[in-house]
Formats: structure tokens, sequence, C-alpha cells
């Protein structure tokens, strides 16, 4: 049977383009009739450049100089997630309204409070003082490959990806500014945490908001002179929106259009990962091991991209995220390196006395204070443009006044400094090939802030904090302050100043969220940040590692599937020594007391687990603990407060030991019968035919789902699939409980055999495409649920051996014509 040079899967235009392979030099080729391809003329390159896309869908770009490397990311990122890297340019720089319509420009003007407006000399500078001109030469490259594509697009418009022929307009072009100006896409904190505890302090006492979240290292703040804690409703209304994603609500028509609207979007999941790196003696291989699952918010596509990017000196292989260039997980054939959120505390709400006789002006340092307004046009589809009015104090943006009582209320955020596009500064650390190189690179870090764990061929492991950590001389940076000039940041710490450990005794290094802080560190001089994930994932992976007398590939992949749940152990030891007279409890209890607390999705004791602990004992805890007037500030008890507090009632709940114990367990029993009539209602009478992943459950929805068919809709989202796992198991997956469904987790997961790469393993959920007709939108997601990985290649042998695809750019003669001025609607 002859095989057919154009393979279904391919796209339409494909069939329109050359086959012909152009060989680059030095470069030992494959015969042309072994792979199907594509020849593509690009403008701006100054060699040809080959991208084999392996069977997994994996990029792997292959250059002969820096800059065509990274023009042909670019090129290929917007090949497979144009509609996405659009959107996530539009919704940085402010301009949804262009092409959505006129429910967009809140979030417009919203976005450009937050983005950049500093000296780009020096921006380029802080990502890496040894090579400025490098560092803006990728971003440069990166944003010209995309062009490239938008042109090809031009002349082939029947390429275009579905979303724009959906909306009618077509994707605009890149500056190399946008890939480092847009700052609201990353994870930073504590300004929403800040204004929950003026609220409890508001309504209740500034005490009670320990039960809201609990302090690591302990400690006790105050209400800062002059704060009046009781702040507006909507005081985050504008930040929320800056950086809130796109996801559209049923379309309405508008005259002779019909255009979306933004939905109502849920509170942010909570967000975390998990890290380690094994020392050659501990490895099962001789080699350092490296493994990483970051967990965010579930999208489709996923937020991250999985790529290979190599030419002289620089070879490069992991996830980064697709509108970026680099990776900023993964390994350079030196040194691997991976990440998690360390928890810096980078913004502080300010609060602002208004001029009574000029509302324009602020008091600062006894005197008023003009402040500095920005008009700027937002264009706005089927509509007449918006003069959108920013208003900026000293210290950052002004997101609210409140007229009534005369006050502003301002941001200042670590965004808003040079150097702080989120996972941008991988450009340098990628580049690393020592230790001492690596944390040098870490040491002008921005965002977001994380834990660095790093691997080596020549064995050796590291960890390196990385952030820009503010330093508030006068107090913690837990609450808002007045904006009078009483509370200013005296500069940052220095990188060097932030913790870090190489080649540590035990053998092996891991992170996830956990405060780790290391003992001896002048925690309270410098005060980096208070607010840490609950350990729970962290004393598992430690748990698992420290058991295992030698650590291989699989057992990594393992742990970064793990379901036991240590707070399931300690709350299950609490039950054990309880009986109930009532058949429905004494039944829940036998249930619970014979798990193994792993949560199995096909189990029924995890679904009973979770159901009581998220709809039940929380909730009634929180009843328990909580002063009435604190019960509206305080939505949910801090887990490891909830834990601490059952496993000590004395502390929280009467201050008699003996009674407390009683109370504690009479809410545990009573909210543990209303749970297993709960699951009655959910999974039925029979609880043998319960299991939790029938309840608990995945479900990727495209940003156009509400405004499509149901037969589009089917295409273009990815699931329900059934989940196990909870939020506090190594394999993470945080969930709503009014549906159990899951908000937050791995997509993409790492694991790395440093020295012998191709043994690396690697799985993106649901798929590297973008492109819904693609084989490789959702090809992975039944590995993903399975918690299988595919390998992650590295060498041109084993490369070749699982191509599927060869696209070879080729510089351009001329320029490809444009058939219209990018951007607009079509």
């Amino acid at each position: 049977m002859t095989r057919s040079p154009l393979p279904g899967w391919l796209p339409r235009w494909a069939a329109s383009l050359s086959l012909a392979f152009l060989p680059l030099a030095g470069v030992a080729l494959p015969h042309p009739a072994a792979l199907p391809g594509q020849t593509i003329r690009v403008a701006g390159l100054r060699q040809s450049v080959e991208i084999l896309l392996d069977r997994w869908g994996v990029p792997h770009i292959f250059a002969g100089n820096e800059p065509d490397a990274f023009l042909a990311q670019g090129f290929n990122a917007a090949r497979d997630r144009l509609f996405q890297i659009d959107v996530w340019r539009r919704r940085g720089l402010g301009e949804l309204a262009e092409v959505f319509g006129p429910d967009f420009v809140e979030q417009d003007r919203a976005a450009r409070l937050f983005l950049y407006r500093g000296d780009m000399e020096r921006e380029w500078a802080t990502y890496s003082p040894e090579r400025p001109a490098k560092v803006r030469q990728i971003a440069v490259s990166f944003a010209a490959g995309i062009n490239a594509y938008i042109d090809f697009l031009a002349d082939h418009r029947e390429a275009l990806p579905w979303e724009f022929r959906q909306l009618g307009y077509f994707p605009a072009k890149w500056r190399p500014e946008d890939v480092v100006r847009i700052r609201s896409h990353g994870l930073t904190r504590n300004l929403t945490s800040e204004v929950a505890r003026a609220n409890t302090a508001c309504r209740a006492t500034l005490e009670a908001d320990a039960l809201r979240i609990r302090l690591t290292p302990p400690w006790r703040t105050r209400v800062p002179d002059g704060l009046d804690p009781c702040l507006p409703p909507d005081v985050l209304k504008v930040f929320t929106l800056a950086s809130r994603d796109l996801v559209l609500a049923p379309v309405e028509s508008t005259g002779a259009r019909s255009l979306p609207r933004p939905a109502s979007f849920d509170p942010e999941p909570a967000e975390g990962s998990n890290n380690w790196v094994i020392a050659p003696r501990k490895s099962a291989t001789g080699r350092p091991i490296l493994a990483n699952d970051p967990h965010r918010a579930y999208s489709v596509p996923s937020l991250r991209y999985v790529a290979h990017v190599s030419a002289p000196g620089l070879n490069i292989i992991g996830a980064g995220e697709p509108a970026l260039p680099g990776v900023s997980i993964g390994h350079n054939g030196v040194i691997a390196f991976g990440l998690t959120i360390f928890a810096i505390d980078q913004e502080d709400l300010y609060v602002y006395d208004l001029n009574p006789a000029n509302p324009g002006e602020y008091r600062y340092a006894g005197a008023w204070e003009p402040f500095r307004v920005l008009r700027e046009e937002i264009r706005v589809r089927d509509a007449a443009a918006v003069q959108a009015e920013l208003s900026f104090a000293r210290h950052g943006p002004v997101i609210f006044v409140d007229r009534e009582k005369n006050r502003a209320y301002g941001v200042r955020s670590a965004w808003l400094e040079a150097g702080m596009s989120p996972y941008f500064g991988s450009v340098d650390t990628m580049r690393a090939k020592t230790f001492e190189r690596f944390r040098r690179s870490m040491a002008h870090w921005g965002a977001p802030t994380e834990n660095q764990v790093y691997a080596d061929v020549r064995g050796n492991i590291g960890w390196v904090a990385g952030g820009l950590a503010p330093r508030r001389p006068n107090w913690d940076g837990l609450l808002p302050v007045p904006g009078d000039g009483r509370y200013e940041w005296a500069g940052f710490w220095r990188g060097d100043q932030l913790p870090f450990a190489f080649n540590p005794e035990s053998g092996f290094i891991a992170t996830a969220n956990q405060m780790n802080l290391p003992p001896g560190y002048p925690r309270e001089e410098r005060r980096l940040g208070f607010e840490w994930g609950n350990p729970s994932r962290y004393e598992r992976l430690v748990e698992v590692l420290s058991a295992l007398h030698r650590v291989s590939i699989a057992d990594s992949l393992r742990l970064q599937n793990d379901l036991f749940s240590i707070p399931a152990r300690r709350l299950v030891a609490l039950l054990a020594p309880l009986s109930a007279p009532d058949t429905t409890t004494a039944a829940a209890l036998e249930m619970l007391k014979g798990w193994d607390f792993v949560e199995r999705g096909t189990a029924a004791a995890p679904a009973l687990f979770e159901v009581w602990v998220s709809r039940h004992l929380g909730k009634a805890f929180r009843e328990a603990v909580v002063p009435p007037a604190a019960s509206q500030a305080i939505a949910a008890i801090d887990f490891a407060v909830l834990l601490e507090g059952l496993e000590s009632p004395g502390s929280v709940l009467e201050n008699d030991p003996a009674a407390a114990a009683r109370k504690r367990d009479d809410l545990m029993l009573s909210t543990l019968r209303a749970a297993w009539t709960d699951m009655e209602t959910l999974e039925g009478p029979d609880p043998t035919t319960w299991k939790w992943d029938r309840l608990h459950h995945n479900l990727l929805q495209h940003p156009f789902s509400a405004i499509v068919g149901a037969a589009q809709r089917a295409k273009i989202n990815v699931g329900p699939l059934p989940r196990g796992g909870g939020p506090h198991t190594p394999n993470v997956s945080s969930y709503r409980p009014a549906d159990f469904r899951q908000t937050s987790g791995a997509s993409v997961r790492l694991v790395i055999d440093v020295g012998r790469w191709d043994e690396s393993r690697a799985i993106n959920y649901p798929g590297q495409s973008g492109d819904p007709d693609s084989p490789h939108y959702r090809d992975l997601a039944p590995s993903w649920l399975a918690g299988e990985s595919f390998p992650l290649l590295y060498s041109r042998r084993a490369i070749e051996r699982s191509a599927e695809r060869r696209i070879v750019l080729v510089p351009a003669r001329r320029r490809p014509s444009e058939a219209r001025k990018p951007g607009g609607s079509s």
C-alpha cells in the first residue's frame, strides 16, 4: 500500500505549499520521502531553519544561528497557538474591545493600568546585565517570527485559525516590547489577602484573621497608624479585571452584528507546584534526576507549551508559555532547572486622602500632590473609540476612588518595576552551565517569585529562591497602608540575600510552596512573606523520597501522580477512637477507618472524605470558632488551621480540654453523618457503587464555548474526564465544592534524567496544539489521565526516529504581501 504524502490530518493549505526539503548546512537529513512536510519562505531569516515535529507534537527547532532560532520559535508558536497568543497580547495590552466589542472596554482600561511604562533600555538590561543587547534581540526575533506567520496567513486565508473566522477579525502584529511590557498574566501576591485581612479587622478583630490564614513564620501584625480597615466592597474590582482571563458569555445581538460579552468569573483558584531534585548518590541512575509539575488553572489550549530550540551555543528543551521565547522548565544539555512558587510579598494597597478642594490631588508628606493622568484611546469594534483616563499616584495605578469618604486607593506592585515580565528572566537562566552562574542569573530574577531547583551533569544539585523582594523597613506588608509617605519601600533585597542550598546532605531537595526559609535565615529582618502554601504536599514528597534508598525516573513519575492524602490520614486518626449509635454515622466511620488514604477515583472513601471536608466539616468548624461578626469576612478557614484546631481543640473550641475534645468529636461526627446523607443524594443509597471520579471531574472549556453550537462545543472542549486526587495530594486536584469540577492542578509534568537526556519524560494536557483540527489538540489527554508520559527527546538521532513531520523555513527574497492591515475586523 502506497502511503499518501499528505496525511488527512494536515491542514488543507498544506497542499498548496512546496514539499521540497532544503538540507541545512552540515546536517544529514533522512530521505525527503521519509516525512511529510512543507517549505515556507519567511522574511527576516538569515539561513534556513528546520522544525521537526515529533509524534507527540513537540517542535524541535534546528537553526544555524540564535536570532533565526528564536524567530522560528515565534513562527512555530503562532503556527500552533496563534489565537491563544493573540488573546494573550490583547488582554495584556488592553486591546480586547477592538475585536470583541464595547463590553470589554473596562477590562482594557484595567489592563493598561498595569503595563510596564518605564525605560526600555533598563528593562532589557535587568534580565541580563551582562548581555542586554542579546536579550532584546531575542524579543525582536521572537516577535518577528510571530509576525512572519501572520504575514503567511495574509496570503493563505484558508489557514486562518477558526476563532478568527468565527468573529471575523485578523490577528495583530507584535512589537518586541509587547513580549515584556505585559505584566498582568503573572502570579504575584498578596494584594487580595491584604484586603481580606482588613475586611476581617473591620467586621470583627484582627486576631480573628488568624483563622482565615495562618502566618508563617509565626507573626502578629497590627493595623497601621491612620488606616481605616473598612474598605469599599469593590476596591479590587479593577485589579481583578486587569488579571482575568478571556471567557465569553453567550452572544447577544448588537445591531447588525452579534458580539460576545465577558462571562462572570470565579475567584482565583489556589495554585501551587511540586519540584524535587535527586543527587547521584540517591539516584537509581547514578545521575541527578529533576522533576517538576507546576500547578495552574486549567485551560484549553494548555497554559504551557513544550519546545526544543537548538542553535550554535544554545540547545534548550522544556516547557514555557507559548507567548514567550525560550523555556522556563527544562534543560540545556548541561544543567536542568524547574520551578515552584516562593511566596515573596510583592504588592501593597495604598490609601490616599484626597484634597477636598481638588480631588485630583492626594496628601503626601504634608502637602497636596497631583495624580499623574494619562489619556489613551481604546478602539472599540462597531462603536466609537473611548477615551480612557488612567490615574497614577507615586506608588502606582489608582484602582478605586471613594467619593463619599474622599479617598483613593492605589497599588504598588513589583509588576511595574524593570525586569518583571513573568518568566522572561528564563532567557538568561537557561544559558547557565554551572550553579554559580545559575545563582548569579537568579539574583536578578523578577517574577514570578520562585523556588528554582537545579541539577547538572557534574552531579551537583541545588535550590535558589528568586524574585524581586521589597524592603519594608517599618511594616510587614500584611495590611493596606496610608499613602502619605510614612510607609515606603526602601528598595529591594539583593538577589544574593535570598536563601539557597547546594548539595545538601539529605541527597535531595523538594519544594511545594511550603514555608521553606531555612533555620538561621533572618526572617524577621527581611520579612519576605508570611503567607505560604499548605505543607501537606511537601510532607508527602519528603516522606516518599526519604523512604526510597534509590530514586528512579519511574519513582519520580509515580510521585507526580501520587494520590496519598496526609490530611486524610490526620483527620481519620481523630475518628479512630470514635463510635456512633446510629447506623448512618457508624457506616461512615467504618468506611473511612478502613481506608488507606489514597484518593483513587474509583473508590468510595475518597468521595465521602472530600464531600465531608469541603461541604460540611470546614463550614461547621468555621461557625464554631469564628465570631459571628466575622462570619461574612472569613469565607473559609485555612486548612492548616482547621487541622491543627481539630488536633488541639483546646486552642480554639473551649478553654477546658475535655470539653473542647467532646465538642470536637461531636462536630466531626455530626458533619460526617451529614456528608453520608449528602453522598446518598449525589451517588445513590448503595455505598458500594459510590465512586469519587464520578463526582470529581476535569472539563476544559475553550473561551468560545458559550458562543458556539453544541457540535462545535464538543469539538473544542475537552472532557469531562473522571479524576481522582484532592487539593492536598501531590497530584493536586483542587475543585469547586458546588460541582466538584477540577479548577487547578498539573498540566505539564517533566522528569529529567540529567546527562542521559533522551530518557527524560514529559506530558502536557490536553495536547500541544491550539487547533481543534490538529491531532495534537487533545491526544495527550488519555495519557495524562492515566499518569503516563512521553519521552522528551533531545538527541538528533532519537528525534529523527520519532518525527512525523518536517517544516523547513527558508529566507524570503521578498516580504509577503499583506492583504490588509492586521488587527481589525475583516
